[in-house]
């Protein structure tokens, strides 16, 4: 499955995990799809068959909230069913609300902001302690650079040089109820990783070809951990969500459901 064919379907079955559900966060999940779709298929060593391999790429989705869009990678990935995603949401399902470690192939339970990025630079730290050949990948919020956990595991990964750590942020520019300058602003955010000890690019977030060239490409200097600033659109590839800051919240209505659909089936074909 290619990716841009993968981002597709991650937004579809968002699209109807979010709408049966009656949740939240179908913007920032559609704001990450080609990211996900990305890794999943060019770049995370995982195997479907074995998700716990000794050996597998660490991928841990700090942004919880936007779990349907892994959920609905790993199903179409083969590691469960895609018909267990008709359960999101629902009282006993393994798939939460937030992104649960229940789940085959998800390494890491996140939802209170600022955790994936500590635990994923305790995970790099031990791959170089133990000689193991994996690489820890997380995707983080822009608004969750308002943590200040995430700016101490930035100087604690630096300082270890973990080259085979790999951040990539969502910089969609919105978070829960307004603009990420209005809140706090991040800006100049390259030069201030940059700063603090990381290589920084930048990319276009939704750019298939961008992402894939850049995460293949990994570490791009050695003894230093890379951090990936992806440029993105909350809700991505639905006209009327795109850039809306209601669309953290709110839950689509079977008319806007099939009108969202509808979209997709044109403008991804």
């Amino acid at each position: 499955m290619m990716s841009r064919q993968l981002a597709k379907g991650i937004r579809r079955l968002t699209l109807q995990m979010v709408t049966r559900a009656k949740a939240s966060h179908v913007g920032s999940a559609l704001s990450i799809a080609d990211i996900i779709a990305v890794l999943y298929t060019d770049v995370l060593r995982v195997n479907p068959v074995e998700p716990t391999m000794a050996n597998r790429d660490r991928f841990i989705l700090s942004k919880g909230h936007a779990c349907v869009a892994v959920y609905a990678s790993l199903a179409q990935k083969g590691f469960f069913p895609i018909s267990e995603l008709e359960t999101y949401g629902q009282d006993y399902s393994n798939l939460m609300n937030h992104i649960s470690h229940k789940v085959p192939g998800v390494e890491f339970s996140t939802g209170a902001l600022g955790h994936g990025l500590p635990f994923g630079v305790g995970k790099a730290l031990a791959a170089k302690r133990l000689n193991g050949s994996w690489r820890v990948f997380v995707l983080m919020s822009d608004g969750e650079m308002d943590e200040g956990s995430n700016w101490e595991a930035l100087m604690f990964a630096a300082h270890h040089r973990l080259d085979n750590l790999v951040v990539i942020i969502d910089y969609n520019k919105l978070q829960s109820l307004t603009t990420v300058a209005k809140t706090l602003g991040l800006e100049p955010l390259a030069e201030k990783l940059q700063a603090f000890g990381w290589s920084v690019q930048d990319v276009d977030g939704h750019d298939h070809d961008q992402i894939n060239q850049a995460l293949s490409a990994v570490p791009w200097n050695a003894d230093k951990p890379s951090i990936l600033i992806a440029h993105t659109i909350k809700g991505k590839g639905i006209t009327f969500m795109e850039d809306k800051v209601e669309w953290h919240y709110r839950s689509p209505n079977q008319e806007q459901l099939a009108l969202a659909l509808a979209e997709l089936d044109v403008t991804h074909a």
